[in-house]
């Protein structure tokens, strides 16, 4: 005899293999009963609508709602619920409305097509995913998913930097291929886009009156790993398939990995380290930038919004937003940032405040290293910085300008010339010449 929750884990399982139309709950249910009780339908009438409109619900979700189904609880202790059949049907995959019209995302209705595509035995595949996140507790580098180094921004600010290892960066570059790269984000994502960039995010926002600039702290350790499951239900992963996926995009860092990452006597804050030790997105994994835009769209969505109330325009680039408009968004700025602010914490995000800008006409409006008041161009300072270390290359060798010990100095200034090219064209082209005047040999 079963107990209520296994029978009610049972059915779950085969309510949760397809849609909650009545008939197909019906039909799926009695695949697992001994007989088709009077109470069977009655049942999945009363979850089609408790689930109506709302996304595939989990396995665990339908198990809390039988149990407590009074309906459910009686025809068990009545003895008509008899379990015959413990495997179920085989799942299905179940899209919402919106990711059915999308092409190209690949069907895994089960684990064993997830192993299948990857060319994985169902062993491997649960190490790479490591669901019950054992790695975090791995002290061992050998057993370890991830390469790990801490950079300082500035004086108490790190970035972790977590590279996949090469086999884990194969497999998460093929669920970035065949699945995440057909989901489009929200319009006003710029970062991370084929066609689109810095200069497609500060456009927008040149010549205006008024323009915010906002920022958010770590924002791929916030994106968190319940996140980018919701993001696979979405697009009709069944909960196990959607919990491999999500295994094999996100990680746990391990606590000893600290003083190998930071050499430095400073050391992250408890704080930023327990942010780590969840379980995230890792900032170096080829699905990150697009799953974190996906992540985002909400609050892309709450911004735009917000933004079309008051005639104002908006654009993000990863963690950078930026907000422009006239005299309507000029008068409300102070308190729009202030709503801007409460929607992404309410998100689930951190607001750096300290570098949150509102910048008028009358002073330099700079987006993205990029000044915007009149046209889209690069500062002067930078610039004038920029051509004089160029000219002391070229004069006295570009090791005697590498300060910064850059492991490969030339593709760093050949990245640094590129970008002034992109903004200005003119003053990239007085760059490039002094670039190939450089002897490299010295």
């Amino acid at each position: 005899m079963h107990s209520v929750t296994h029978s009610a884990n049972i059915l779950a399982t085969a309510f949760a293999a397809g849609r909650f139309d009545p008939e197909e709950l019906v039909q799926r249910g009695s695949q697992v009963v001994a007989s088709r009780g009077r109470w069977l339908r009655p049942l999945a009438v009363r979850l089609a609508e408790a689930f109506a409109g709302k996304i595939h619900p989990r396995k665990s979700t339908i198990v809390a709602f039988l149990v407590a189904d009074a309906g459910f609880c009686r025809a068990y202790h009545n003895d008509r619920v008899q379990i015959a059949n413990l495997l179920g049907p085989i799942p299905e995959m179940i899209p919402t409305a919106t990711a059915a019209n999308w092409q190209g995302c690949l069907a895994l209705p089960t684990p064993h097509d997830v192993s299948r595509w990857l060319n994985l035995a169902p062993g491997e595949l649960d190490w790479f995913a490591d669901r019950r996140r054992m790695a975090h507790a791995q002290s061992n580098p050998k057993l370890q998913h991830y390469r790990y180094r801490l950079l300082q921004k500035r004086p108490g600010e790190y970035r972790l930097i977590e590279a996949p290892k090469p086999r884990l960066k194969a497999i998460q570059r093929r669920i970035l291929s065949d699945i995440l790269n057909h989901v489009p984000p929200h319009e006003a994502a710029h970062g991370f886009r084929r066609g689109r960039s810095i200069t497609s995010f500060a456009a927008p926002h040149v010549g205006k009156q008024v323009v915010l600039k906002m920022d958010l702290q770590d924002f791929f350790p916030s994106t968190r790993a319940a996140q980018i499951q919701s993001i696979f239900r979405f697009l009709g992963y069944p909960d196990t398939v959607a919990d491999l996926l999500t295994g094999l995009c996100t990680t746990s860092a391990p606590q000893d990995i600290w003083p190998t990452a930071a050499p430095r006597p400073a050391q992250p804050t408890q704080r930023q380290m327990r942010r780590y030790a969840e379980p995230h997105l890792p900032q170096g994994a080829p699905t990150s930038p697009v799953l974190a835009n996906l992540c985002a769209y909400r609050m892309d969505l709450r911004f735009s919004g917000l933004a079309s109330t008051v005639n104002a325009s908006y654009t993000r680039y990863a963690d950078d937003m930026a907000f422009s408009g006239n005299q309507d968004f000029a008068r409300v700025c102070q308190r729009f940032s202030t709503q801007a602010a409460a929607i992404a914490i309410d998100e689930g995000y951190t607001v750096h405040f300290r570098k949150t800008r509102i910048m008028k006409q009358g002073a330099c409006q700079r987006v993205a290293g990029m000044v915007i008041n009149r046209r889209l161009n690069i500062s002067r300072k930078d610039y004038d910085r920029l051509k004089a270390v160029l000219t002391n290359c070229a004069r006295h060798g570009p090791d005697s300008q590498n300060h910064d010990a850059h492991n490969d100095f030339r593709s760093h200034l050949e990245g640094r010339v590129s970008f002034v090219e992109q903004i200005n064209p003119e003053r990239g082209r007085r760059l490039r010449a002094l670039l190939e005047r450089i002897d490299w040999s010295k």
